[in-house]
């Protein structure tokens, strides 16, 4: 099998209790018994979608198209995954009511959210790695100091706070099995004034007392996270993780109808509904509006999978064009912003910093 193939088997996996068509597919892909599950398993893992994948063949009754061996370690990482995350919804709730306590309300975002409002049909589904919450700029600061007094600390004894970062740096308790990041933006610059607490607050959902982003929003951040934060713009990819989120959340709300609360970014939006459209079979629910942008972003999506050496050479560019840009961004700020000056002088003189990049060159 090709990386398309197994990367498209992957994706439709995904859909077959919701989309009979793909169902039909699938099962007819497995009689045929010339799957190659190894390929199938490092494809799915690298897009932490293995649990969810196994989660849908198991509901549909596929299991027995399966090696036995494979079968074993699915439920294996499975059950690892329920496990993870029941302690995940536990902190979570914990955190909650912690902040609650001190009048200031944590809003839940991207994964922890996903799972506390019920999006999966089983908890195993999702693969999350931190907690993650937004707070006003109000209750930012206020947060933060909540929280360290309460055992979350750095993991390192580094303060590596990027300035203007859209979250504080990861913090971490002995107690607890996630890692949680503090936000005080969705997106990083220069996009954080087009989608952030302001434009959010007024359809906050509170469900069983724990705040989220409404459904379209949890739709339009699950997608942004990838096209803008990780550039997947830029690169023309998608995370299988983000776009199995927001297939399931199109089953709640008009994908459409959410990108265009955003309309400064609805290009970026639509972009990727296009692509999840195409690895998904073109479910109803991922409607999007169709502009020569969105066409020619698909085309380029596609050639990932039919001119791998030519997307390499597209994205080594793209690469540089970031880094460079970041690098003179930054050379700027620090002539004209003395508090540039300040945290490139702490960097520098922190020895964690080089004691990091030294370890990096050495590997």
């Amino acid at each position: 099998m090709s990386y398309k193939e197994v990367y498209y088997f992957v994706a439709m996996c995904l859909t077959i209790s919701l989309e009979e068509k793909n169902k039909q597919i699938i099962e007819t892909r497995l009689k045929e018994n010339d799957i190659d599950w190894e390929f199938v398993v490092e494809v799915s893992t690298s897009h932490y979608v293995f649990p969810a994948m196994y989660c849908a063949l198991k509901r549909e009754g596929f299991l027995t198209y399966l090696p036995q061996e494979l079968i074993n370690f699915m439920e294996h990482i499975s059950d690892r995954n329920r496990d993870r995350n029941a302690q995940i919804i536990f902190q979570a709730k914990e955190l909650n009511t912690l902040l609650l306590s001190h009048n200031i309300t944590p809003i839940f975002i991207k994964g922890t959210a996903n799972l506390l409002v019920g999006l999966y049909t089983e908890i195993t589904e999702r693969m999350v790695g931190d907690i993650d919450f937004l707070f006003s700029s109000q209750d930012y600061p206020k947060a933060i100091q909540i929280l360290k007094g309460h055992g979350y600390h750095y993991t390192d004894n580094s303060e590596r706070l990027k300035l203007d970062h859209r979250h504080y740096p990861r913090l971490i308790n002995k107690e607890h099995i996630a890692a949680i990041e503090i936000h005080s933006e969705l997106l990083r610059k220069p996009y954080s004034q087009e989608f952030n607490y302001d434009t959010i607050k007024s359809s906050i959902q509170v469900v069983d007392n724990l705040a989220m982003l409404s459904d379209a929003n949890m739709l339009n951040l699950s997608i942004l996270a990838g096209q803008i934060n990780d550039y997947g713009h830029h690169y023309r990819r998608i995370a299988l993780r983000n776009a199995y989120d927001v297939f399931l959340l199109s089953k709640k709300v008009s994908a459409k109808n959410a990108v265009t609360t955003i309309s400064t970014l609805k290009n970026p939006l639509d972009c990727f509904l296009a692509a999840c459209g195409e690895v998904f079979n073109n479910p109803d629910s991922l409607e999007y509006t169709q502009t020569k942008k969105t066409k020619a972003y698909l085309n380029m999506f596609k050639e990932l999978f039919t001119n791998p050496k030519k997307v390499n050479r597209r994205i080594a560019r793209i690469k540089t064009y970031l880094y460079l840009k970041y690098v003179l961004g930054f050379l700027y700020n620090g002539i004209f912003y003395k508090k540039y000056r300040s945290w490139l002088f702490f960097l520098v003189t922190d020895p964690s910093f080089w004691k990091r990049k030294l370890g990096v060159i050495k590997k």
